[in-house]
């Protein structure tokens, strides 16, 4: 049971750090002509919604307490 508590800490620090941390993610478009490429690259940053970080910060918390009762 004690795996089970330590999972839950581990959920419910990603749910606090997506409140934070955002993600980045890259986009390319381009053309290639031969050996020569042309194209352009985007970089945006997106946070998660909040209601999953919400759903990882109870669902952490129900862990830890469902794993610190294994006694």
């Amino acid at each position: 049971m004690r795996s089970l508590f330590w999972a839950g800490l581990v959920v419910l620090l990603l749910g606090l750090a997506s409140f934070f941390v955002s993600l980045p993610e890259k986009h390319r478009e381009g053309v290639s002509v031969g050996g020569a490429h042309i194209g352009v690259e985007e970089t945006s940053s997106h946070k998660l919604p909040v209601w999953a970080g919400g759903i990882m910060v109870v669902g952490g918390i129900g862990m830890m307490l469902a794993g610190g009762r294994g006694r």
